[in-house]
Parts: C-alpha cells; structure tokens; sequence
C-alpha cells in the first residue's frame, strides 16, 4: 500500500505517523506537503489516498481518485446532499474493485469491542435502553475554524460517531431519530445536542457537547438480566466496562469488571483494518453506511 495524504491538519498528521513506510507523499494547499493539489502527484507512485480535508471538499478528490484506480479512506463523516453522488461512487469503485472506506476509529475502541462481545453473548438479556454521553471542552478552538464552526457542528462530527457506535454494537436496523435538544452555548454551530433514536426496538439516547471541560465518555446499557456501564476512552485515560448481573427478585448485582490501559490502538487497528479491506475480493466499501447517516442527519434542522 502506497499512500498520499490529503490534507496535513490533525488527522492528516495522524494518520501520516501510524502510516511509517506506507506513507508515500503529501498534499496540502494551505499547509507545508509535497504538493498543493493531488492532479500534481505522479499517478504511478501511489495505490491509494487518505482524505482528510473539510467536508465540501471530499467528494472531488475522492472521484478523481476512483476514477484513476485508487483505494481510498476517507474521513468521518462523509455527507452529500444528493443520493446520486454516492451511487457514482460505488459504480467507480465496484468497477474497479477498489476499497472506499469512511473513516469512524472509535468503533475499534478496546472498550466498545468488548461491550459488542458481550451484548452478542445476551449478557444482559433483552436490552432495554441506553444512553452515551460524549464531551470534550473544543468549542473555542472548534470556534476559530472557518469549516468546523457551521451547519449541524457537535451533530456531524461527535454525532456521527455516536450513531456509528450504535450501529456497530446493535445493528443498522436505524429507525426514529429524534433531535431532542440543541444548543449554540459557544459557537455559530451547535456546541451541544441530544438525540434520541431508536434500533431493533432499542431506545437510545446519545448527549454531546464541545462545552465539558472534563473530557468524558460514559455509556450505559440496562438490559432485562443486567446492565453494562462504560466509562472513559483509552485516547483520554485507562477505560473500564463493567458488566452488572442482576440478582434475583432484587439485591446487589454480581459485578465484573474489564480494565484497558491509557494508550489510543485505534488508529493501528483501523489501518489494519482497511488493508485487509483492500484484499478482500467484494464488499469492499461503507456506501450504504454513508447513506443511512446522511439521511437520518438531514431529518435534523
């Protein structure tokens, strides 16, 4: 795997240091690369790209780069307004037999995987609602950016996670989403919101804010034979999930507890991840994932 980068902001600089010998070249109009549009790099020095630059500027890069053949990972979200733009895509990529994979590591969080584990093992029975809450305190800095402080703002961004998560532990069966909440605290965008959706008959709240000024992660879970609580990220601090027993007509549950170090693997496993996408011989990408989140997005106003 040969990779160009497009765009050497935050992501871009991340994704260039997990990257180490697959990292080919740079490309960046506004910040120091090795070239300022991706129509510069020599077409036979590389195999795929990462795009990691503001949203309305994702899909051109990502046609042109099908349309010479190469694999691609993109960063979350990626929303179009016309449906028709993801189906050109897929054809170009089907055609070709290329990965097109958008980007969400948070679902190959330790903790989350292990709460996937165990909802599938019915640890706690049938599941009977949850709720996560996701804050950080971003919205000054969320606020000198001219691409990320406008439209949908905490929504798009922590949001699409959020629902990604859902998705991942409990099916894309998505129904029912509700905008309960918003609030501009800070920023010109929302800088906090609640939603409320709804999967496989599981009601779901989902809380996030730029305005915590404590990093915070919590999810939970009550199911009809028990609960299971998360707490933290490993990208923040040590990450624990606790699976709560219930007991029997009532009483302290039997508590278990799964501890995971301070130390982000997200982004290794994510890279992981898409190489072996690449090899696969068919589904090879996350289109109609891509579509059900812009749809339910564009019910929110």
């Amino acid at each position: 795997m040969k990779v160009v980068i497009v765009g050497m902001g935050i992501q871009g600089l991340k994704r260039k240091k997990i990257l180490g010998k697959n990292f080919c070249y740079s490309v960046d109009s506004a910040k120091k690369a090795n070239f300022k549009s991706v129509k510069a790099v020599p077409m036979k020095s590389y195999d795929t790209v990462f795009i990691c630059v503001p949203d309305e500027k994702k899909y051109q890069i990502a046609k042109y780069c099908l349309q010479y053949k190469k694999n691609i990972l993109v960063e979350k979200p990626f929303l179009l307004k016309d449906e028709k733009k993801y189906k050109l895509l897929k054809g170009l990529a089907d055609k070709n037999n290329l990965a097109f994979y958008t980007a969400y590591n948070h679902r190959f969080e330790p903790g989350l995987e292990k709460i996937r584990d165990l909802i599938a093992k019915k640890s706690i029975g049938k599941i009977y609602r949850c709720r996560i809450f996701y804050g950080n305190g971003t919205s000054l800095l969320v606020k000198k950016s001219k691409w990320r402080d406008k439209k949908l703002g905490v929504i798009s961004d922590i949001g699409s996670h959020l629902i990604d998560i859902c998705m991942f532990i409990f099916g894309k069966n998505l129904k029912k989403i509700k905008l309960l909440e918003a609030n501009k605290f800070e920023n010109k965008a929302y800088d906090h919101s609640i939603l409320s959706l709804n999967i496989n008959s599981i009601s779901i709240e989902l809380e996030m804010t730029l305005c915590s000024w404590e990093n915070t992660f919590n999810f939970d879970i009550i199911g009809s034979k028990g609960s299971i609580h998360m707490n933290s990220l490993c990208k923040w601090s040590d990450s624990n999930v606790t699976l709560k027993s219930r007991k029997y007509p009532s009483g302290f549950p039997k508590i278990k507890k799964f501890s995971f170090k301070k130390g982000d693997p997200t982004w290794k496993k994510e890279h992981s991840f898409f190489k072996k996408m690449i090899r696969k011989k068919k589904n090879k990408t996350t289109f109609l994932k891509d579509i059900l989140i812009s749809n339910y997005l564009k019910k929110i106003k």
